[in-house]
């Protein structure tokens, strides 16, 4: 019995050991097969569901995305006529084979300056100090002048290979060579080694990034044609037709306003690239560098073609377009280019026939403005510069609001309103004109006028006037041979200043262009500054910031912030995609309207009875103005500035002429009243009729 139970458990542990088993293979059996089918989803889901997604990707990975510069919007005057156009360049481009070394590069850059027209002519200086850098790099490492680093001190050399300079070694080696290579480096070059040199610098430019090179611009029809049917003997070489130049049909003209535009070969501008990287252009994108075209870029770019680039058995690169490439948008300035043109001739037809002359001989730079009276627009905006060794004339009508000019006594507009704003002066009250005596110096207006109200002083241009109002500012009083004692001169400048600041006197207009100066505040601790500031002889002010000062008196107390660009349209259409509308910065106080008006009157008179200068008597009616003169040194700043027509101003102008005369008693007529502005006013009632 005993046995028999023993064996019924022996037999009972049997069967409960092959169950366990039997469960662990079942659980094994369905691990296994949950396994494969996971497996088969997932290839199921990789090579099927997904399979477009990962070809994707893949081709992303082992590809290059190439981007080349679309079509750049155009820009228009006022009228519709073009400042800045686009036109077709054929253009030979480069994308480098995977499979080049650079005795390739070498090879090629030679056979492209061999069979095509490669013009020397064409190169910046960069080009040129690049490819010196270029030529000294063929050497032996072991050379001395290997990559130009002969041109390094030993200092720098040994700090350059020593590591010190850190990560910006190369780009600080690179500076340091472009600055120190000159003509008699250059000049070691052989002119087809030059053009080899620059080719090859093309060629290698983007090799890292796969992009594509435009190696030679604007090639001639012959040039396109023999590297089409030579194409097997240029590989990695090709002809863009869809590549573009800009030009700038009235040549000078606004020139340095409009700006300029890196051509294809030139890509991002070096002091520029990191600010066009940030925004997402490629190395090897034209943009612009100065003026209206860097400043509307954006708008100007449009966007860029995107291709994909493969490579095939040979290791040539394969173009496929993902996105064509958008022209950039147009954009229309308020300039009129008649008026522009016309205001160019008179400037540089004046400083050429008294720059240098006799009691002008520091006479060498002029500027003018012209604004939209209603709403601070650009109608025109001229100057020059004039080498007065040489009588070379130079473009400059950026000056206009990159430098500064003494004043003088056009901002006496300002003084009177100030003066009967602050109750100081009331409206018609009078004082006598006559030489004042300050602590035993003497102070005057170019004659003793006698008895002045406030019109009559902005007529006269009395200085005494002005000098009381500000002495009567600053709660001081005048007795004669006293000193002037004034408790808070500071807080009397600061009052003075804020005024002009309301006609936008000493702070940056806002005007739509980079680089604007804002203006300079003079200093001192003598009390004669108030009276000195009171005449425009001691802050600086930029002409464009004097015309805005006639356009706020012109529209009636509006401080305009001015412009150049209106709005910008698509590409060949009158949709209106972006607008630079009329902005008013502030606006003089409605109670003082009547102060303004007086400053308006005394503009009018000063015409009117040719204290303006006789050339502008002719305009009695017509124009309100008022002169500034400065004396600088040894020499006269003389200024004009006004608006037109008086009853109903159109336009608001300022025009200065920097150290145009001497300021002895054989001071010259002043260039802005005398020979500038008559002529020019003129031909703006022929353009835009008085109604």
């Amino acid at each position: 019995m005993k046995k028999s139970r023993k064996s019924l458990k022996r037999a009972r542990q049997t069967i409960s050991v092959d169950q366990v088993i039997s469960n662990r293979i079942l659980i094994l059996a369905v691990s296994i097969t949950v396994c494969f089918l996971v497996i088969f989803l997932r290839l199921f889901y990789l090579q099927i569901v997904s399979y477009n997604e990962y070809t994707a990707k893949r081709e992303d990975y082992t590809s290059i995305k190439q981007y080349t510069s679309a079509p750049r919007g155009q820009i228009y005057d006022c009228k519709g006529k073009i400042l800045a156009k686009t036109v077709v360049s054929h253009n030979i481009v480069f994308t480098s084979p995977n499979n080049m070394d650079s005795d390739d590069y070498e090879l090629y850059a030679k056979r492209i300056v061999k069979v095509f027209s490669v013009s020397a002519k064409d190169f910046t200086d960069e080009d040129k100090k690049q490819a010196y850098i270029t030529y000294k790099s063929f050497l032996s490492p072991t050379d001395s002048e290997y990559a130009a680093n002969h041109l390094l001190t030993s200092k720098e050399l040994k700090q350059y290979k020593n590591g010190a300079w850190g990560d910006n070694a190369e780009s600080k080696r690179y500076q340091i060579l472009m600055n120190r290579i000159g003509k008699k480096q250059i000049g070691e070059m052989t002119q087809s080694e030059l053009k080899m040199c620059v080719i090859y610098q093309r060629m290698i430019a983007n090799q890292s990034t796969g992009q594509e090179n435009v190696v030679l611009e604007d090639v001639s029809d012959d040039d396109v044609a023999y590297l089409v049917e030579h194409k097997t003997e240029f590989p990695g070489f090709d002809v863009d037709f869809g590549g573009w130049k800009r030009e700038y049909p009235y040549g000078e003209s606004l020139s340095d306003v409009l700006g300029s535009v890196t051509t294809s070969t030139q890509g991002l501008p070096s002091e520029l690239s990191s600010y066009y990287i940030s925004k997402g252009y490629q190395l090897n994108a034209s943009v612009g560098k100065s003026g209206l075209e860097y400043q509307y870029n954006d708008l100007l770019a449009g966007t860029p073609e995107i291709a994909k680039i493969t490579y095939n058995s040979k290791g040539l690169a394969q173009k496929d377009v993902i996105q064509e490439a958008k022209k950039g948008y147009d954009i229309h300035l308020s300039i009129d280019i008649d008026l522009q043109t016309s205001l160019d001739d008179i400037l540089k037809k004046t400083l050429n026939e008294y720059g240098g002359t006799a009691n002008r001989e520091n006479f060498q730079s002029l500027f003018t403005t012209v604004l939209n009276a209603q709403d601070g627009s650009v109608l025109a905006m001229s100057g020059y510069q004039m080498d007065l060794d040489t009588k070379g004339m130079t473009y400059f009508s950026t000056g206009n609001y990159m430098s500064l000019v003494n004043p003088g006594s056009c901002i006496k507009g300002a003084t009177v309103y100030m003066g009967e704003s602050e109750h100081v002066m009331s409206p018609g009250e009078t004082i006598v004109d006559k030489t004042m005596n300050i602590g035993g110096q003497e102070f005057s207006s170019y004659k003793d006028y006698g008895t002045v109200d406030d019109i009559m002083a902005l007529e006269v241009s009395s200085n005494i006037y002005m000098f009381n109002v500000a002495i009567r500012l600053a709660n001081a009083s005048y007795q004669e041979e006293e000193p002037l004692y004034v408790n808070d001169l500071q807080g009397t400048l600061n009052k003075m200043r804020g005024y002009y600041s309301m006609f936008g006197l000493g702070n940056k207009t806002g005007i739509d262009v980079p680089n604007e100066a804002t203006g300079y505040m003079g200093y001192g601790a003598e009390p004669g500054m108030l009276l000195y500031y009171s005449i425009g002889q001691f802050d600086m002010y930029s002409p464009l910031q004097l015309a805005i000062y006639g356009a706020t008196i012109a529209s009636d107390g509006n401080l305009f912030k001015p412009r150049f660009m209106t709005y910008a349209t698509e590409v060949n259409s009158q949709e209106v995609v972006v607008t630079n509308a009329k902005k008013i910065k502030s606006t003089l106080p409605e109670k003082n309207a009547a102060y303004l008006d007086r400053v308006k009157q005394g503009f009018s008179a000063c015409v009117s009875s040719g204290y303006c200068g006789d050339p502008m008597q002719p305009f009695a009616g017509q124009v309100s103005a008022k002169t500034g003169t400065a004396e600088v040194g040894d020499w006269t700043t003389a200024n004009l500035v006004g608006y037109a027509p008086s009853s109903a101003p159109t336009m608001a102008f300022a025009c200065s002429a920097p150290t145009s005369s001497i300021n002895d008693q054989s001071v010259s007529p002043n260039i802005c009243s005398n020979m500038v502005m008559p002529e020019f006013i003129q031909k703006y009632f022929e353009l835009y009729p008085a109604s």
